[in-house]
């Protein structure tokens, strides 16, 4: 069977997604879990074989645009702070400082109010440790209502089934508990306060 060539909207379609994919400066498969759909899926739209609806296509051109601007602007992103930290797990005091940086730039792309915090619209791959998920998740839905602005689905954590209670320098395990705030507490996630400041 010859296959059929793709119509000219669909063609526009195509040329569309890939720009944005371009832009986005992700692989093909973060791209779709940014977006909220698999690789596969978003293959097939890439591909015309199947069409996706305006808001899709409307969402990956705004999301690609913020992932241009964040990187642009030297400003993580949520996939590119899930990345850092990723990386970093053999090294859990760079860990900790790629979590906390990642935080305080979409704290600054939430000021600009210029389209940025787009770039944390995008949902962001695994950071390989379900506690990092949950805590990356939480402060970001932390940073999205002090700005007044609705957070993205993804910052909807899930809490974990068991405490997850990393390892404290100074402090013994109950400590880390009774100093954990609230919030944190409910995802099963214990990190003392002090712990999420930066200077």
């Amino acid at each position: 069977m010859v296959p059929v060539e793709p119509d000219r909207d669909t063609r526009e379609v195509i040329a569309l997604l890939d720009r944005a994919l371009a832009d986005s400066g992700l692989s093909q498969a973060d791209f779709a879990v940014a977006l909220g759909t698999s690789a596969s899926r978003l293959s097939t739209y890439r591909s015309g074989r199947t069409r996706p609806t305006a808001v899709f296509c409307v969402r990956a051109l705004r999301v690609a645009s913020a992932l241009a601007a964040a990187r642009s602007s030297r400003l993580m992103s949520a996939p590119e702070t899930a990345k850092a930290i990723r990386h970093a797990m053999g090294d859990e005091d760079r860990a900790w400082r790629m979590l906390l940086q990642g935080r305080d730039h979409l704290s600054l792309l939430l000021d600009q109010q210029d389209g940025c915090p787009g770039a944390w619209e995008a949902a962001p791959p695994s950071t390989g440790s379900p506690g990092f998920d949950v805590l990356l998740a939480a402060l970001a839905r932390r940073e999205f209502d002090r700005a007044g602005v609705e957070p993205p689905a993804w910052c909807e954590a899930q809490r974990l089934p068991l405490p997850w209670v990393p390892e404290h320098p100074f402090l013994d395990p109950d400590e880390v508990i009774a100093a954990t705030p609230d919030d944190l507490k409910r995802l099963n996630v214990f990190v003392p306060a002090r712990d999420l400041l930066t200077a």
